[in-house]
């Protein structure tokens, strides 16, 4: 049976195969991710000989996101999405073994290019949540989109919490140190490439491009394109990641000072890192447990509605930033609002990046915010630690207000007619 021919109960039967798959890909695909960004900085550290170095992992990872997001949109649209999901998954593979070499080598510089591939491969990670969407119902898009996102907290903890076991692994079979988990994160990534291979058919961008293409010839009526749209939930978007990754990176600079002015005496490293990691893992939290509820919402109140929830809820984050800064409760609520008006944001303005969006520039646009919002947290992250030093915590808080307000201010747009 052709695409066009599909009824809807077999286009939904469809669809909850292709959220399914997508979803286990994202574990899979999230172990080497978050493998990377807990032991890149340490290798980074190790092999330059200098810890100031180390948030080069960092910028590497997030740089080749950016870079590639926008290529692997492009060949998703030629053809379709499993071949650009694979290549990516081929990218993290390459940059799993180019970082090993390099902890074996002790080269650094090839370290940060292992460490790059690896960010290439995340933004076929990121495509997932796009590739959601390609054959949900209207009704069901933010949901689709949403349980996707949801999925990539299982990869991102399960990553870090390999380091142990991965260690001990390494050392049996001779890896060098540090770099045990990534054995976990090739077999993972191994297995993820196997599963879009097999089992991503039929492929669901190309069979929504067949669909769309047969009701234009059914109806002689096109998918409205909305642009003004389209670049207002871009710029949502990016806005809200910037917001979230400038004020979380942050974070645990202000814990770390907060802890050594606390009591008139300086805390052991184990305190220091124990409330950054309780801190951060409820921030983690905030972005991904409640995900599903956003694109529930989305669906019912509508995607510019969540988008300002989200708003609300990272204007909120900002206040606490910015008047409980000096109590480590305060900081917590913070960071766990952030993370929640994150998700909202996120979840809601990538569904109404795709629907405002005609067929034939959809995966275009949602390469390029994938790229922006990798750039823009990168830059943020960077001028948030200069902020930091010259206007402290607070100062921070205030200089991301002005993105949310913006964000807010200009949300007529994402109204805008054809």
């Amino acid at each position: 049976m052709t695409d066009a021919a599909l009824t809807v109960a077999e286009q939904a039967a469809i669809q909850r195969r292709t959220v399914l798959v997508l979803s286990i890909g994202q574990v899979l695909g999230g172990i080497a991710f978050g493998a990377t960004v807990s032991l890149g900085a340490l290798l980074a550290a190790d092999l330059s000989g200098d810890d100031a170095l180390s948030g080069l992992a960092t910028a590497s990872v997030t740089l080749g996101a950016a870079l590639c997001a926008i290529p692997l949109a492009r060949l998703a649209a030629r053809v379709g999405r499993r071949r650009a999901l694979t290549l990516g998954n081929m990218f993290a593979l390459v940059g799993i073994a180019v970082v090993i070499l390099a902890a074996s080598l002790r080269v650094f510089p090839l370290l940060l290019v292992g460490i790059l591939m690896i960010g290439a491969g995340n933004a076929g990670n990121l495509q997932s949540r796009f590739a959601a969407t390609d054959l949900a119902a209207a009704q069901h898009r933010g949901r689709d989109l949403s349980i996707v996102v949801w999925a990539t907290t299982i990869g991102g903890v399960a990553g870090p919490l390999l380091l142990g076991p991965g260690e001990i692994v390494g050392e049996a079979i001779g890896m060098p140190p540090q770099t045990g988990s990534y054995a976990f994160s090739f077999v993972a990534q191994c297995a993820a490439l196997l599963l879009y291979l097999v089992a991503l058919r039929p492929d669901p961008l190309l069979s929504a491009q067949r669909l769309a293409t047969a009701a234009v010839a059914a109806t002689g009526v096109a998918v409205a394109d909305r642009p003004v749209v389209a670049r207002y939930a871009i710029f949502a978007v990016a806005g809200s990641h910037v917001v979230m990754a400038s004020v979380m990176a942050m974070t645990p600079v202000h814990l770390a000072h907060m802890a050594h002015g606390a009591h008139g005496m300086a805390p052991t490293p184990a305190d220091v890192s124990a409330l950054v990691g309780i801190t951060i893992a409820l921030h983690v939290g905030g972005m991904y447990a409640l995900s599903p509820l956003f694109g529930i919402l989305a669906d019912r109140w509508g995607r510019l509605r969540v988008v300002l929830l989200g708003q609300l809820l990272l204007g909120g984050a900002l206040a606490f930033a910015v008047l409980v800064n000096d109590e480590e409760w305060g900081v917590m609520v913070a960071l766990i609002l952030l993370g929640l008006g994150w998700s909202a944001a996120t979840v809601a303005g990538a569904a109404l990046l795709t629907e405002s969006s005609a067929p034939e520039v959809r995966t275009r646009r949602q390469g390029r915010s994938d790229s922006l919002m990798s750039l823009s947290a990168a830059a943020g992250a960077v001028l948030a630690g200069v902020v930091l030093s010259n206007f402290q915590y607070a100062g921070l808080g205030i200089a991301a207000s002005v993105i949310v307000l913006a964000i807010v201010v200009l949300s007529p747009l994402g109204r805008a007619k054809p």
